[in-house]
């Protein structure tokens, strides 16, 4: 009898040795699993910590992404600051030895390429990259185009109809709009470098002595420098000049979902074509967290519903086209050849010629 009992317990021991080994493992399996998305010991599940966005995006839109962002990784607090691309890029360039942000969000091409060679930015193999077109990122991905941006001919269309505005970039120079031009500061802000260096560009770059005759007649014609894109808005709003240049989204952002009756011409030589790159910050404090975000704004899903909602046009090639809205489908992209390189290698040496030699002396 005591032998039947002793048997007993040892069996019983075993048993409940067994099974738990068993729920040991079950439990390790579970919390090692993640998305084909995440890296190492970053997944859904115990996704947390701080992201710090540096942005250059509409703020009502930087905003709504987040929150959505949010919904996925609720224990993951963003913090994000806006301004200029070039700002941003040097601030991220000032803070290489300790960085302060981990993530930079809409950069002009130009911009990212000089990050990418002053080693600014992370190289990393997202999984949507096989995705996006060689011509938008950059060759060892350090920097990825999220959307393309159209540089076009801003109008209030309370004072014109887009058929009555310049429909062409030289018709801009004409007399006729004298003080009518309003421009954002160029130099902060990288949709006006683009622009401008391209006007440079398409009059010759190995000779710019044309395309900087060219901005002085548009500077003859400019009314006003504003600080920011809300002072230009608010401006033209009233008024005060009743053309601008300015980035395709932008302008349908505003038409689309405020009261400002605002439009655009599209020039018929062509528009230069930014491409307007994310990028993560070379040794940020939360890498992990801003793969996430990448990876969240390159979901088909988000794509579609930003193009819908925010009229973005996006970089990625597998989207179906009859998941986009009207308006993409109707826009007809016509682009001006431009060298990027050449743009990114030349830009802040013709930025800095045309703000020393050019701003306000062509009146």
């Amino acid at each position: 009898m005591k032998r039947f009992t002793w048997l007993s317990l040892i069996l019983t021991t075993l048993l409940l040795v067994l099974a738990a080994c068993s729920d040991a493992e079950e439990t390790t399996n579970e919390s090692t699993q993640g998305n084909s998305g995440t890296t190492e010991g970053t997944t859904e599940e115990n996704a947390s910590g701080k992201l710090v966005i540096y942005t250059g995006r509409d703020e009502n839109m930087v905003q709504g992404v987040i929150e959505k962002f949010n919904e996925r990784y609720p224990d993951i607090e963003v913090e994000y600051m806006t301004m200029g691309a070039q700002q941003i890029l040097e601030r991220v360039r000032g803070e290489k030895a300790n960085p302060q942000g981990d993530f930079w969000w809409g950069g002009t091409q130009a911009a990212m390429m000089v990050a990418a060679n002053e080693d600014l930015l992370l190289q990393w193999d997202p999984s949507f990259i096989d995705a996006i077109d060689p011509l938008h990122k950059d060759e060892q991905n350090r920097w990825v185009g999220e959307m393309l941006l159209p540089e076009v001919i801003m109008i209030n269309s309370d004072v014109m109809s887009p058929e009555e505005g310049p429909q062409d970039w030289d018709d801009l120079l004409d007399p006729k709009w004298k003080d009518e031009i309003l421009i954002r500061g160029v130099l902060a802000s990288g949709t006006m470098r683009t622009i401008y260096s391209s006007m440079i560009f398409r009059q010759g770059a190995d000779d710019p002595s044309k395309g900087y005759e060219w901005l002085k007649q548009l500077d003859a014609n400019t009314k006003e420098y504003t600080q920011d894109p809300n002072a230009l808005y608010l401006k033209l709003a009233r008024q005060e000049g009743s053309i601008s240049l300015w980035n395709l989204q932008d302008i349908l952002l505003k038409k689309h979902t405020t009261d400002y009756t605002f439009d655009f011409i599209y020039p018929e030589s062509g528009a230069p074509i930014l491409v307007d790159a994310v990028g993560i910050v070379n040794n940020a404090k939360n890498e992990e967290n801003a793969k996430l975000f990448m990876e969240f704004l390159f979901d088909q899903e988000t794509m579609i519903e930003l193009s819908k909602e925010y009229y973005q046009i996006p970089t990625r090639t597998d989207i179906a086209a009859d998941a986009m809205p009207d308006w993409y489908k109707e826009l007809d992209l016509k682009s001006l050849e431009i060298d990027w390189q050449v743009m990114a290698d030349k830009e802040a040496e013709w930025m800095e010629y045309w703000d020393t030699n050019i701003k306000g002396k062509g009146k």
